[in-house]
């Protein structure tokens, strides 16, 4: 069984017992979570959007993604910059998937 989410303006491709990381949610560790399924199918069944299907996840942690260097640099003048990013990420389990 496998189902499509939407969270963090991402789309996510999900299975049951499937780690992912996710834009960043403001909720503890350890806490359920239910997203509506933009689409999800079983082996020999399909359940379109119009059907409820719910994807069950728990919180496994929060955590902070890659550091990400932009450099910029202007040719013939003494100008440079530097930047670093990390974005903030959440990891969820995916522990069940209902189609109702």
């Amino acid at each position: 069984m496998y189902a499509i989410i939407e969270t963090g303006g991402h789309q996510y491709w999900v299975i049951p017992g499937e780690t992912i990381r996710v834009e960043k949610l403001e909720t503890e560790d350890k806490k359920t979570l239910t997203f509506k399924a933009l689409w999800a199918a079983e082996e020999g069944k399909e359940d379109s959007s119009s059907q409820k299907a719910t994807v069950t996840a728990e919180v496994v942690r929060q955590m902070r993604g890659p550091k990400i260097i932009v450099f910029k640099k202007k040719p013939k003048s003494k100008y440079s910059r530097k930047y670093g990013h990390r974005q903030s990420l959440t990891e969820i389990k995916i522990t069940k998937i209902s189609l109702n």
